[in-house]
């Protein structure tokens, strides 16, 4: 007889050892005092896991899912005393736009010239924009998706964790602590609201084909009901928690699969390349610094070029200006993602 077990499709059964491995990650990096333990516990169980050549398998659309409400949550934060401190943004966002094209200057050559990838690759490995997009962008111009997702994979998960390790040991940072004071009184409107805000702007946003829909819907949409005063709370701690865990998760399990051969190309290319941009960034950082256009922490959150979900969890651990950080974020998104199809042409390979 057919156990119970044999009966449940295998894709299930890889999530539930997925999770299973995450949730072990997640409860040692607590032990450890490790900054961001949710986050960084999973992600690096589960790189472990991968490099061990263990079957895993991500969430699929509920990754997508808790990812919406990471925009919600920022969301959350954008109030009408927010919105009167945009124009003081300017300097720095303009410095974002010059920030961007040099790193376009370096990544391209570093990885056409130096690690020898096809135009196309080597275009969209450079471009440090969303990595849904940069692989349907890169796929369409002729790129190997298996080598961006590598490089854009091994570029997160250096500099996101990296950076909780640096703010707690530079500035003393308790990135342990909870989001929010877990378990405390919510107002069952303003959170069923919160929830279907995810989804519902994501939906929205798919159906006038807004670039990055799954995080610029939703944030649009519950800033919106912020800024109207429908909605004056933030997500509780809790849900914050499950995105840390499910989000670290992700980024993990993109290298399930992994090859010697491709740890030794790919990996190795997204690393020597994270070190370029962590460099640049840093100049960056410092040049908004010294000019007094925003705080250390803010410059450090908003000119890191991780993942934009990944450091939005940053932030609001660290207690960081949300909207600084991820203003700067999105503007470096759209800036990546609307130039894409204006330097496809010039960089696509040739058929085969």
């Amino acid at each position: 007889m057919t156990s119970s077990l044999g009966r449940v499709p295998a894709i299930w059964r890889r999530r539930a050892a997925t999770t299973g491995i995450a949730a072990v990650g997640a409860a040692i990096a607590a032990l450890l005092d490790f900054p961001v333990p949710l986050l960084l516990g999973s992600l690096f169980a589960c790189l472990v896991a991968a490099l061990m050549q263990v079957r895993m398998e991500s969430y699929g659309i509920v990754s997508d899912l808790f990812r919406t409400y990471l925009a919600v949550t920022v969301g959350t934060s954008v109030t009408p005393a927010v919105v009167l401190e945009l124009p003081a943004f300017a300097p720095s966002l303009a410095l974002i736009v010059v920030y961007t094209g040099l790193i376009a200057a370096v990544g391209y050559p570093l990885f056409r010239c130096v690690f020898r990838y096809d135009r196309a690759t080597a275009y969209f490995a450079a471009m440090p924009g969303g990595l849904q997009e940069m692989l349907t962008f890169g796929e369409a111009a002729g790129g190997n998706i298996r080598t961006l997702s590598l490089i854009h994979a091994t570029r997160v998960m250096l500099i996101v964790s990296a950076a909780p390790f640096f703010l707690h040991l530079f500035w003393g940072l308790d990135l342990t602590r909870p989001p929010a004071e877990a378990g405390s009184p919510i107002d069952p409107r303003e959170t069923a609201i919160m929830l279907l805000a995810g989804p519902v702007g994501w939906w929205i946003a798919e159906r006038i084909r807004l670039f990055g829909a799954s995080i610029i819907g939703p944030l649009l949409l519950t800033a919106g009901l912020s800024l109207s005063g429908v909605i004056t709370g933030r997500p509780p701690a809790e849900l914050i928690w499950a995105m840390q865990f499910v989000v670290g998760l992700s980024v993990g399990v993109k290298y399930a699969g992994v090859t010697f051969r491709e740890l030794r190309t790919d990996v190795a290319a997204g690393a020597a390349y994270s070190v370029v941009l962590t460099v640049i960034g840093a100049i960056a950082v410092l040049v908004v610094v010294s000019l007094g256009l925003a705080a250390p922490l803010d410059a450090l959150l908003a000119f890191l070029p991780g993942g934009q979900g990944e450091m939005v969890i940053i932030g609001i651990i660290a207690g960081a200006d949300l909207a600084f950080v991820v203003s700067h974020h999105l503007l470096r998104f759209f800036i990546v993602t609307l130039t894409a199809p204006l330097v496809a042409p010039y960089v696509r390979n040739p058929a085969r």
